[in-house]
């Protein structure tokens, strides 16, 4: 009880002290909470939904996903309406109605502008049935009747500001036309974030799915005392295994492991991040604990002189970490719903609407917040117990602090260098590494072995390191430079641990800089040397196909020499001169293709790849199956007949734009494939007449402003598409990184309060002896200075090395050129800099402000 006093009463004593270590645990515990709060709501408000909207059984063609078909096929897979009738008579069918559906339309209102949402999601179309109303229900004007009239989602028509009354074009695959907006729908579970358009039901057959006579799917309802295993048994009895029959659970089950699995990849990334701040976090409260029981020298010694043991001692500092951890990680918990508040408020800017009446606290959630916070700061102030539990009474009498322990200096030096060596031997193996996937798996063990190494030789860095700092910036400014340049070097330990953790996150800023900027610029310089169109086409985004409309607009254009088709035959089954059958997928394309692209080949002509019955193939799967230039491979297309096709051309993997594609002529896709299965163009390459560069580019954009959903950029314009994708990534990652650089602002915040605290009799006596309060707000800033640009070189010379090796394992994949960013690491770097100055302020301020007398008269 006496030491739950004690720690009791020291907690309260400093809880200054205590406040930013207290926020590092809020900050880390608000992210892991409200990571899966988000998480967890977004699964329930999904779940709900699918559960609304899925019928007792549902019958779907064998290949459909979701009532669409592949991306790029002209065809979306259907079922005859006769079936109907058909299903109707099964027994423990109740009801059956017929869904029409495509997700291959570009929806334009009469600004010529898309109104499909721009978060990715998809634009549906499909036929006002009675299963559209159990998601939503019709809240202003009516519904469709006819071909002229469409309902609209009420959050797309707000958003894109579409009233009834307004004319649309729709875009599809069996052609376009025009319709009037007579009603609006609100959801009434959640918006998915599609935009969602409604026709009645023959006009969404002949107009979305270009055949009057069929549906996408049927949704079936059981009859009362008819389960939907035993209905799905009497529908697969009937109509037998040719089609897909999935019960509502298991309908449900699949729609969720749609969403499940990209919401799983944004919850383990985001609990990555914050894992990287809650290792700086450690630093933060290892430092501050280090420097409290520091400070508690003598208090520590007259405990342990009036009979405390080690145990009591150890176990007083480890309550204090109990007390901290608890109360920042119930803050945290809260925060960390907040946030997920937050998080959905964002998502529902981007067209997906959560609302708050489904948010999700699960029972784990603060079980793993509160576990997290607590073991985390009671694990990281162990080390400054166990030292604190080894104060002898005579030695914290005898001196204020406790000494340096050199042995356990030499042997942390020597730990530290052996395993930064470790990871060097790792990094240079991954470098040397014939393929990426041996490649990637040293170059994980590389980063962690020297990153540890790095944090634990960080005490013998700080001493060489800030030297040479101070002799670059410090010694300008004379006595006071030299005062910094000694605080920083007073003790090596608390500099290399408040170092490390700015360290951690800008080694990760730099990596992720290296590698970004290197596969812009592989890219950049592959295009060069490898596209010799001037123009290309593609659609914005998935599910606006480029339709025979689009491609009679490009021939059009004028100044053209020629355009290249290309596309992407799924599904073909390939059997090979070994006897093995593969499942690959085939690039089919226009003959001036092999000009537009030039793929690099070891045997034969690419051009020859085109023409009849050939085809080419890649170096490495030719050699993985003994395939050689003139070998017979036979191909049977999906939905189409097999043909014998002749190797023409092995392509080289020295490429990234194009590595192991297959390539053969449209004209012998169009030999063994029904014409409605031929996939639609997934590129266009434009190629312009010598000297009408200028001219064929206007006219081509010019042709193609009706197609809103269709994208023209000449060499120069992909380069920056490709420059800014990879940047917005980076600037989300940066972001998140942002989390644990801000806990290591706050370490260095500690750090130098703490040691202004520690230093109060010094700074008096300086005071005293002359110096100014500016001259001592200067110091304590250049301090922080010295210490935020250790950190910075430290992380920005172990991330390019990272960035640098993980460009190698891209050199395998054909992105060769490694490209350092030195804007950003020099911005980066000049920020440390003033990050160190900020989190000067406060403790300078403090420090300046001190009672001359009441410093020099503390013990």
């Amino acid at each position: 009880m006496t030491v739950l006093k004690t720690s009791m009463r020291n907690f309260v004593a400093h809880k200054g002290r205590m406040a930013l270590s207290a926020i590092a645990v809020l900050l880390s515990v608000a992210f892991v909470s409200g990571t899966l709060v988000f998480t967890d709501t977004t699964n329930a408000t999904f779940d709900k939904l699918f559960a609304a909207t899925s019928s007792d059984v549902t019958v779907s063609p064998k290949n459909a996903n979701n009532g669409d078909d592949a991306q790029t096929s002209t065809r979306i897979e259907t079922l005859p309406a006769a079936e109907k009738k058909r299903i109707e008579g099964i027994k423990g069918v109740k009801s059956v109605a017929g869904d029409a559906t495509s997700q291959k339309i570009t929806v334009v209102d009469k600004k010529n502008k898309d109104i499909g949402p721009s978060s990715g999601a998809p634009t549906i179309g499909t036929n006002w049935d009675p299963t559209e109303h159990r998601s939503v229900k019709l809240t202003s004007g009516r519904a469709p009747r006819g071909p002229t009239e469409v309902m609209l989602d009420a959050d797309t028509a707000k958003s894109k500001k579409v009233k009834i009354g307004d004319e649309l074009r729709v875009i599809g695959i069996p052609g376009e036309f025009r319709a009037k907006v007579v009603g609006l729908v609100t959801f009434q579970v959640t918006n998915p974030g599609s935009t969602v358009l409604y026709l009645d039901t023959p006009s969404a057959q002949r107009l979305l799915l270009g055949r009057a006579e069929a549906f996408t799917s049927f949704a079936l309802t059981a009859q009362p005392g008819v389960s939907n295993d035993q209905l799905k048994k009497n529908v697969l009895a009937e109509l037998g295994t040719g089609l897909k029959v999935q019960t509502k659970a298991e309908a449900s089950a699949e729609a969720e492991d749609d969403i499940g699995s990209f919401l799983d990849i944004m919850k383990y990334a985001m609990l990555g991040f914050a894992g990287i701040a809650v290792l700086v976090g450690i630093f933060l409260i290892v430092n501050t604990f280090s420097m409290l029981v520091t400070q508690r020298t003598r208090e520590i010694g007259l405990m342990r002189a009036i009979g405390s043991s080690r145990k009591q001692i150890n176990r007083s500092v480890l309550i204090e970490a109990l007390l901290l951890g608890i109360i920042g990680s119930v803050l945290g918990v809260l925060a960390g719903v907040g946030l997920a508040v937050g998080l959905m408020k964002i998502m529902g800017s981007a067209g997906l609407h959560l609302s708050t009446d489904q948010l999700t606290v699960k029972p784990a959630t603060p079980v793993v917040g509160l576990s997290v916070g607590i073991v985390v700061t009671v694990i990281a102030a162990y080390i400054p117990a166990r030292r604190a539990s080894k104060i002898s009474p005579m030695a914290a009498l005898r001196d204020a602090g406790t000494p340096a322990d050199a042995k356990a200096g030499r042997i942390r030096a020597v730990i530290g260098t052996v395993l930064t060596a470790a990871g060097a031997v790792a990094l240079f193996a991954a470098g040397s590494a014939d393929k990426a996937t041996d490649g990637s798996m040293f170059l994980g063990l590389g980063v962690l072995l020297t990153l540890v190494g790095f944090i634990v030789i960080g005490p013998l860095l700080a001493g060489l390191v800030i030297r040479v700092l101070a002799a670059v910036i410090l010694r300008i400014f004379g006595p006071v430079g030299r005062l910094a340049e000694r605080n920083a070097l007073r003790n090596p330990r608390r500099t290399g641990a408040t170092g490390a953790a700015l360290m951690i996150g800008l080694a990760l800023v730099a990596c992720l800089s290296v590698v970004g900027s290197s596969m812009v610029a592989s890219a950049s310089d592959e295009l060069d040397k490898s596209v010799g169109a001037d123009f290309i086409v593609q659609p914005k985004g998935p599910g606006k196909p480029i339709t025979p409309q689009i491609e009679k607009a490009m021939e059009k254009a004028k100044g053209l020499d020629h355009i290249s088709h290309l596309k992407v035959i799924d599904n073909a089954r390939l059997t090979l001169p070994d006897g093995k059958t593969v499942g690959k997928d085939l690039s089919a394309a226009t003959p001036t293709y092999a000009q537009d692209l030039r793929s690099p080949v070891v045997e034969g002509s690419l051009g020859d790849a085109y023409g009849e019955n050939a085809m080419s193939l890649p170096e490495g799967f030719a050699k993985d199956h003994k395939v050689k230039k003139g070998d017979t491979v036979t191909v049977a297309f999906d939905h189409g007949r097999k043909a014998k096709l002749t190797v023409a051309a092995i392509t080289s993997d020295d490429t990234s734009l194009d590595k192991g594609a297959m390539y053969l002529s449209i004209a012998t896709v169009q030999r063994y494939v029904p014409a409605d299965r031929i996939p639609t163009d997934m590129m266009v390459l434009g190629t312009a007449k010598d000297g009408q560069e200028d001219q064929a580019y206007a006219s081509l954009k010019k042709q193609l402003a009706q197609y809103p959903s269709i994208q023209v950029r000449d060499q120069t314009d992909y380069k920056k598409m490709m420059e800014d994708q990879i940047g917005q990534l980076l600037n989300l990652v940066y972001g998140l990184l942002a989390l644990a650089i801000i806990v290591a602002i706050l370490g260095v915040v500690n750090t130098l309060a703490l040691s202004v605290v520690e230093r109060t009799r010094e700074i008096g006596l300086m005071r005293a002896i002359g110096l100014s309060r500016r001259q001592m707000r200067r110091m304590i800033r250049l301090e922080s200075v010295v210490i935020a640009l250790f950190g910075a070189l430290l992380g920005l010379g172990l991330g390019m090395g990272w960035g640098a090796t993980a460009q190698k394992l891209l050199a395998l994949e054909g992105l060769k050129t490694l490209e350092i960013p030195w804007p950003t690491i020099l911005t980066v770097f000049i920020g440390s800099a003033v990050v160190g100055l900020v989190a000067a302020l406060i403790p300078a301020f403090r420090a300046a402000r001190m009672n001359v007398l009441n410093a020099i008269a503390t013990e």
